[in-house]
């Protein structure tokens, strides 16, 4: 088949990857001038299948009513005259419950032991590199009562057959010596050896060339403007070039859409109506003044809500959530002082290892659904059209096993996952 992916981050090239190995042929387009320059550009860099709780817990509503008037809370939600950011916080609420916790944990580990799966796999075939540390990962605590708390979430975990190990202070900072100065502050932790980290740019765009090699072919500086349906299917896409002003309508017998938080806009005006809204997150990239002082574990500091990750002689700060509609700036106050936080926060953990003096702040949007489980499968009245988006914060954790499993839907096979697939 001929089949069209809209979006070119880690979950669309992932998929594109795929269906091109089961014989399709297969054209991905996208806004940017290469692959994963959106939300899969600078990520926490984590690859959390043991550390993917929905944030949609009975604790939350207290939480966020708690974090409401800081802007630099770890979640900050700001009201709108937004009927989508209201109908997401309604269904958000709904899913605060104990039972509907545990029925999307386990939606999110399956998909996420999958997708690791593939991921290691795809990783040995291609060989591809990107400042990959299979080291684990590793939440620490700053109180006793989160320490409570990180116990009991990891007693859960290990129900769903996630070895998550809480460890005493001690075994912290034998987890990881780099933690040794901020040590008395250090109540405690969890740490599952089996997850890892990495740059999800640099494997998403080396994976693109791979793609390109196998004859998929990239409509790069394509703006997506509207599908065009009737009779219950797809027939076109109106895209345009940014280069040449010209519009083009591609044609397919399939199409997928992955991207990101703007699926919901897309797919809207067919009568698709996707339960997806942006989490604006924050990262800090920062050069390492003294690597021989910074972590190698990948870290969760649960008091800020951040990951910390190392990408070779660089640390990746990243964090927090503000649903504040579809603002990417970086200049406004809210998103100054989110952006000094990280850097402030890394400061107070490692002092002097970092060069902080050019943090290279970015910002992303997290296409989050009030469950965290994402949209895979066919869309509910277009036969021909398929869904790959809303994976939050999960989507470099999700990415290779989504795209595996959709590209097996297409081709009229059945995904090795027990999952809640649209339109099975």
């Amino acid at each position: 088949m001929r089949v069209v992916v809209l979006g070119a981050g880690i979950v669309g090239v992932s998929t594109a990857w795929y269906l091109s190995a089961m014989g399709h042929e297969v054209t991905v387009v996208d806004r940017q001038s290469d692959a994963a320059m959106e939300t899969s550009f600078a990520n926490g860099a984590q690859i959390s299948v043991s550390f993917c709780e929905p944030w949609a817990n009975a604790g939350a509503p207290f939480k966020v009513a708690r974090w409401l008037l800081s802007d630099d809370s770890p979640l900050l939600f700001r009201p709108r005259l937004d009927p989508n950011q209201w109908r997401w916080g309604l269904a958000f609420l709904g899913q605060c419950t104990n039972a509907a916790f545990e029925r999307n944990v386990e939606q999110l580990v399956r998909l996420g032991r999958y997708s690791h799966g593939a991921l290691q796999s795809l990783v040995q075939d291609t060989g591809i590199e990107y400042n990959r540390l299979e080291r684990g990962i590793l939440h620490f605590f700053s109180s006793q009562r989160d320490m409570d708390a990180g116990a009991s979430a990891a007693e859960l975990m290990r129900h769903h057959g996630v070895d998550r190990h809480v460890l005493s202070r001690d075994e912290v900072l034998q987890a990881e010596p780099a933690l040794k100065s901020f040590g008395a502050q250090i109540f405690g932790g969890t740490f599952t050896s089996t997850d890892e980290s990495g740059d999800a740019c640099v494997f998403t765009q080396e994976l693109a060339k791979r793609c390109q090699t196998r004859g998929v072919q990239f409509l790069y500086e394509h703006d997506i403007h509207a599908l065009q349906a009737s009779g219950g299917k797809v027939g076109k896409v109106r895209v345009n070039s940014r280069q040449t002003g010209k519009p083009q309508d591609l044609d397919a017998d399939a199409f997928v859409a992955a991207m990101g938080s703007y699926t919901a806009q897309l797919l809207s005006p067919l009568g698709e109506h996707l339960n997806i809204y942006p989490a604006k997150g924050y990262s800090a990239t920062l050069r390492l003044k003294d690597p021989e002082r910074a972590s190698v574990v990948s870290l969760l500091d649960d008091t800020r809500k951040i990951a910390i990750s190392r990408l070779g002689d660089h640390i990746r700060i990243a964090g927090t959530a503000e649903l504040a509609g579809y603002d990417l700036s970086l200049d406004n106050p809210t998103a100054k002082v989110r952006c000094a936080a990280l850097v402030k926060r890394y400061e107070q953990l490692f002092p002097g290892v970092a060069d902080t003096r050019e943090p290279n702040f970015w910002t992303g949007l997290r296409p989050s659904t009030p469950t965290n489980i994402p949209y895979i499968g066919r869309a509910s009245r277009h036969s021909n059209l398929w869904l790959n988006a809303g994976h939050g914060t999960l989507g470099w954790t999700h990415g290779a096993g989504s795209g595996l499993a959709l590209a097996e839907l297409i081709s009229g096979r059945k995904p090795n996952l027990d999952f809640q697939f649209c339109g099975a």
